[in-house]
Parts: C-alpha cells; sequence; structure tokens
C-alpha cells in the first residue's frame, strides 16, 4: 500500500505508539489522520490531523466514527490495555476490561469500518503482540485477549483479501511505552517501531515483526514452536 496520500485512522492516538504511529504518518506525507482518543484534547495539534473521540468499548462511538471517517482507507487498531496479573489472581473485571478494548473493540471497529477499506480498496493493521502466540503468565487475561485478536486476524485474512483489502498483523516486542514503564524488559523506541510498521505496510507483509527482538523471536516461532511458549512460560518463574 502507498502509505503518501492515504487517509488513516489511528486508536489510541494520543500517546506511547500510538502518537509515534501518527507522526510517522505525517512524515510520510498522508492525506489525513483521524487521531482517535477518548479524550480529544490529548491529541497534538497539526493542520492534517482530526482529532476525534472515541472509545472502543462504546459501539455507539465507533459507529458516529465510521458515520463520518468514511475515506479511511487506512485503519491501524492500536488501542490496548494491560494488567500485570497471573490468571488466578487476576482481577476479573480487569480481565474483562482487557478482552473488551483488545478483541471485542478491535473487532467491532473492524466490522464498522470494512465498508469503507472495501470502498476505498484499503489496509486494516492489528497491533498485536509476540504473546499472540503463547502467554506470559505475568499477563494473563492481555495475552488471552491478544491471542483472540490475533486468530481473528487470520479468519478476517481471506474474506477481506478477496475484497481488495489487505491485513496486518503486527508483533511488537517489548516497546518503550507508559505500559511497560518500570518492567525490567528490552524495549525498542516507539518512533522506530512505528516506522517499521508502516515499512511493513508498504511491502505488503502480512505479519510485521517490528524491533529486533520480535524479528528475533519469529524465527524462533517459526523453527520451534516449543522452544518459543517455553521462553514466555519462564517469564512467570
Amino acid at each position: 500500500m502507498e502509505i503518501n496520500a492515504s487517509t488513516a485512522l489511528v486508536t489510541g492516538a494520543n500517546r506511547g505508539l500510538g502518537r509515534a504511529l501518527v507522526d510517522a504518518l505525517l512524515s510520510r506525507g498522508v492525506d489525513r489522520v483521524y487521531a482517535a482518543a477518548r479524550d480529544p484534547r490529548t491529541v497534538r495539534a497539526d493542520d492534517r490531523i482530526t482529532a476525534v473521540t472515541l472509545d472502543v468499548t462504546d459501539r455507539a462511538s465507533i459507529d458516529n466514527l465510521a458515520a463520518i471517517a468514511l475515506d479511511v482507507d487506512l485503519l491501524i487498531n492500536n488501542a490496548g490495555a494491560a494488567a500485570f496479573a497471573p490468571a488466578l489472581d487476576a482481577d476479573l473485571d480487569g480481565v474483562a476490561r482487557e478482552f473488551a478494548v483488545n478483541f471485542t473493540g478491535l473487532y467491532d471497529m473492524i466490522r464498522a469500518f470494512t465498508p469503507a477499506l472495501i470502498a476505498n480498496k484499503g489496509a486494516l493493521v492489528n497491533v498485536l503482540t509476540l504473546l499472540s502466540y503463547a502467554p506470559a503468565p505475568p499477563m494473563a487475561g492481555y495475552s488471552a485477549s491478544k491471542a483472540a485478536a490475533h486468530s481473528l486476524t487470520l479468519a478476517l485474512r481471506p474474506a477481506l483479501a478477496l475484497a481488495g483489502v489487505s491485513v496486518h498483523g503486527v508483533y511488537p516486542a517489548g516497546i518503550d511505552t507508559d505500559m511497560l514503564a518500570g518492567i525490567d524488559t528490552p524495549k525498542a523506541a516507539a518512533h522506530e517501531v512505528a516506522d517499521a510498521i508502516l515499512d511493513g505496510i508498504a511491502a505488503g507483509q502480512p505479519d510485521i515483526y517490528p524491533d529486533p527482538t520480535s524479528a528475533q523471536m519469529s524465527r524462533l516461532w517459526n523453527s520451534d514452536p516449543r522452544a518459543f511458549t517455553e521462553a514466555f512460560a519462564a517469564m512467570g518463574s
């Protein structure tokens, strides 16, 4: 897909990777970015940015945006929620929120914007995680919700491809954002991850591994899935 001259929509666009994606899109010459956040006042100002209100857990909010943003040809589902808790100790309301944002909200966004993406022959991008492939025990709810989103991404790909829409799954490792603040793990800079994501979209890569750790781990996943799973299981020991 040609990134320049596209009209993009980024969820969770006010901070972290979402803000970095907005910056990267602007640097590549997009016509417009719908920068979606629950509080649009937290989105930075630019002539090509249209800050819009969006709560991905509220279908009415999604439908209202879809009725306005009919020109979108690049949808980047970036909004996410994460808690650090093992499966048997996790707060159930917290797990429900992880699923509401990371799976149900993502699915609702896709269903609402599919007509525009088909009409505009666009691209769908789901920002997932390496934990979509294998769970990290200290992040049980997050891992499970992202695994569900990964499965949905694979299920959607054939049908949308027939309709002229490319579907991209993004599988980063650690990113240096608020979500991982204080966590001792390798982290890539958000702007580097954003640039790599756009490079992958432009190159037509179905699965995008946008940082050195994820690229290395993807090779392990493809060669030895059991070893990959065991590597993440060790995070809980």
